[in-house]
């Protein structure tokens, strides 16, 4: 699964980039509204994390710009902003979710994981090969139904392989 972080804050991309990748999530990284304009619509993302306070757009301008020229994607807005008319702006632009900083790794995980279960179109089929099972919704590798503990590389060589299994 691949996921646009549009944030400017150096401390916060190294914290979620880490905790994604552990989590096996492809993260782009692009710290200005515009470039992630230019990203958010010129490439395919499973989830997209905005910064509201973002130079040269703002992460709610840079949402509802997507949202008015169709992309369905996902969004998630992560932000120091905890007023709820902030959280109520952010959702009417367009967000799925809105996240206040500082925030726990876990539950920002627990809660892009519930948003791409809830999208219909970035569920992908369970990859299989005998009791070999391979769930990239969850990311989850069960064998003979017990979970197995993947590092990030052995788990995207295993993607790989399930995914061009006849070869």
């Amino acid at each position: 699964m691949k996921i646009l972080l549009v944030e400017d804050d150096d401390f916060i991309i190294t914290l979620l980039t880490r905790s994604l990748s552990s989590h096996h999530y492809v993260v782009d990284v692009v710290k200005d509204g515009e470039m992630g304009w230019t990203y958010g619509f010129g490439f395919e993302y499973d989830l997209l994390i905005l910064d509201v306070v973002l130079p040269n757009l703002d992460g709610i301008s840079l949402c509802q710009r997507l949202r008015a020229e169709g992309l369905t994607t996902p969004i998630l807005l992560l932000t120091a902003q905890d007023s709820s008319i902030a959280k109520v702006q952010g959702l009417n632009a367009g967000a799925d979710d809105y996240v206040v900083k500082p925030f726990d790794p876990l539950e920002l995980v627990a809660r892009i994981q519930a948003l791409l279960r809830r999208s219909s179109a970035n569920l992908s089929p369970v990859l299989t090969w005998g009791d070999l099972r391979l769930n990239p919704s969850t990311c989850e590798v069960t064998y003979n139904a017990q979970p197995l503990i993947l590092t990030t590389k052995e788990y995207d060589l295993l993607e790989l392989f399930l995914l061009d299994s006849h070869h």
